[in-house]
């Protein structure tokens, strides 16, 4: 992935055939309406849809059938070495240029058909967002309320079990 990022054929295809019989109003106008480039490095983002025009009028096209105008795609440059990552990002930003606007049901079930996200451990990108985010939370460490045992912090996620004593978790301090 050198230069702009690009938009694999067979992702395109895929992504066609996964709305087929759905309501993806600008589908057809994304070959001529579709720009595609990097966000900035310092960007918190993966990924981003932009349409020229506000929400109110992008829902009045979508309702009408009219085309959606110029509608330019962003993706985060941390995503060049993480294809699996890049792929999954690129492919929910197209399902918003095609109209499909909400972060729904039927959305995230067509991105992980047509492009599923890389598990955490062959993700690098995932790997050190997690880390960031580790970093940042005030609790290093769990400590179990029930007997005492102290374990580090590698989840985002509060424990539902003490790996020591199985007893539901609850926390005594930090």
């Amino acid at each position: 992935m050198v230069g702009e990022p690009e938009i694999p054929k067979k992702l395109l295809d895929d992504i066609r055939s996964a709305l087929v019989g759905k309501d993806a109003p600008f589908l057809r106008f994304i070959d001529d309406d579709l720009d595609i480039k990097w966000l900035d490095d310092q960007d918190s983002r993966l990924g981003i849809t932009r349409f020229e025009c506000d929400h109110h009028e992008i829902y009045r096209r979508k309702r009408l059938g009219l085309p959606p105008g110029k509608i330019s795609i962003g993706i985060n440059p941390i995503l060049k070495g993480d294809d699996a990552l890049y792929l999954h990002t690129l492919s929910h930003e197209l399902l918003h240029a095609a109209g499909f606007l909400d972060h729904d049901g039927a959305h995230a079930e067509i991105v992980s058909e047509v492009a599923p996200a890389p598990r955490l451990r062959d993700s690098s990108v995932l790997r050190g967002i997690r880390e960031e985010v580790l970093s940042s939370l005030p609790e290093r460490q769990w400590i179990c309320g029930n007997c005492g045992h102290s374990w580090e912090r590698r989840r985002v996620t509060k424990p539902v079990r003490c790996p020591k004593c199985a007893r539901p978790f609850s926390n005594s301090g930090k």
